[in-house]
């Protein structure tokens, strides 16, 4: 207790403790025989990395999850996406309000750095109503995918079906129980599941500061900047992807040519938003084309946005960098969004997050094309998909070699914790912030 009330004099830290010392338990209890559907010890290796992936809401699995662990596996698996989703010291800090406990200022700049958010004040009251949103989304999401599951699986696997996959999909985890490594590509053409889904992996990951900015707006009657860079961004990811995908994949046998336009567009659409750190597909990955591939890349390193579930740089991340260049080419030295002056120093954090996270998936790629005997676009796509913590694989994760597997979990790890989170525990000089204040903007 007092190494962790230590830790806590540093939150950064403490974040990374709480995230490692979570996997640690969860890959401990999926090796035992219990875990598994056929009774065996799982390879340590493959017990970990099924954790880290849980953890930091990925995806990526080298055993069929629904398959190859028993029930009790599964409950671990979800817990850990819901520890890895909502945060260890969210759900910390709203069993201690229950409890009737004062959170302590430690705490507090904890839970801050934990959602990435601009202050203490408020913390607090925003670390309760993300609890109740998630339990709100999540509760109706398992409704909804459980008249889905139902026919297809009767009332009690339906029910836990249901659950798995609202939690999943909410924390943008990509973990499924269908089995086969087929994610939903059965479900192609149905409507309520398609819509379900879609619908929990954008509001979990557009931030809980922008829901809760939502849900206050009948009082305030307008939005920060924040949220209306996050809408913004996040409208035009979705209907720019789902655009691309049909163009890219509208002719091709193995995907798209032989479904009606309906379930064309609904799988464009799907295709379009899973990327963005969910994981999940109604349309087999390893039949894609190139282009494909490659767009859907760039998006999962684009990832979702600050303060939700998901990963990679962050969706207003790009939008300062693309901002800040126009702004240069114009002969300006500020950045401006809508009539308001970025700060400084979120303009230079934005691009650390860039250049160290391209740092990070070269080397990450450099390892893999060493160890690996696939495709380079295949090993690149395997690592954007571990670094904005997707899930979407072209089929080569349960095939990659020891090292493989560690060089995909630390890419994961450092994708879901944030690249910055690392260099500031890694470097021992902090950069000094410049305040050149109007408007703040939460970057990575």
């Amino acid at each position: 207790m007092q190494f962790l009330e230590s830790l806590k004099k540093e939150p950064v830290k403490f974040i990374v403790f709480t995230f490692l010392l979570t996997i640690l338990i969860g890959g401990t209890l999926l090796i035992f025989p219990f875990s598994s559907s056929s009774h065996r010890w799982t390879n340590p290796l493959d017990a970990y990395f099924t954790a880290t992936s849980a953890t930091c809401v990925t995806g990526l699995v080298v055993k069929d999850t629904g398959t190859y662990y028993s029930i009790f596996g599964q409950i671990v698996i979800l817990f850990l996406i819901q520890i890895g989703g909502l945060g260890y010291m969210t759900m910390f800090t709203f069993l201690a309000l229950l409890l009737g406990r004062r959170i302590p200022l430690l705490d507090r700049l904890a839970l801050k750095e934990s959602l990435n958010y601009f202050s203490v004040s408020g913390i607090i009251k925003l670390a309760r109503r993300i609890f109740f949103t998630v339990l709100i989304f999540e509760g109706l999401g398992a409704i909804s995918l459980f008249t889905v599951f139902y026919h297809k699986y009767g009332i009690i696997k339906g029910i836990w079906f249901g659950i798995f996959h609202s939690v999943s999909a909410f924390c943008n985890a990509g973990f499924d129980l269908i089995g086969g490594f087929r994610s939903f590509t059965q479900f192609t053409g149905n409507i309520t599941l398609n819509l379900t889904v879609m619908l929990l992996i954008v509001f979990g990951g557009i931030g809980f500061p922008v829901i809760s900015e939502i849900i206050d707006y009948p009082n305030r009657k307008k939005f920060s900047l924040h949220a209306r860079v996050v809408f913004k961004t996040t409208i035009f990811l979705i209907v720019l992807g789902a655009f691309l995908f049909f163009l890219f994949e509208s002719k091709n046998p193995f995907t798209l040519k032989s479904l009606p336009m309906k379930e064309k567009i609904l799988s464009s659409f799907f295709q379009s938003i899973t990327p963005r750190t969910a994981g999940f597909s109604t349309i087999t990955t390893g039949k894609l084309r190139l282009p494909t591939l490659m767009f859907l890349a760039s998006f999962m390193f684009i990832g979702a946005s600050p303060g939700g579930t998901g990963g990679g740089i962050k969706t207003t991340t790009i939008v300062v960098l693309f901002e800040t260049l126009f702004q240069t080419i114009k002969g300006s030295n500020e950045t401006i969004i809508e009539e308001r002056t970025i700060e400084r120093s979120f303009v230079r954090k934005a691009f650390i997050i860039f250049f160290a996270s391209i740092v990070l998936v070269g080397f990450s790629t450099l390892v893999l094309s060493i160890t690996e005997v696939f495709d380079l676009s295949k090993i690149l796509f395997e690592v954007f998909s571990a670094f904005g913590t997707v899930g979407l694989s072209t089929g080569i994760t349960p095939l990659l070699s020891p090292i493989g597997k560690l060089t995909i979990m630390f890419t994961m790890f450092t994708g879901r914790v944030g690249i910055l989170t690392i260099l500031t525990i890694i470097t021992t000089k902090k950069l000094k912030r410049i305040s050149l204040p109007e408007e703040k903007i939460m970057v990575g």
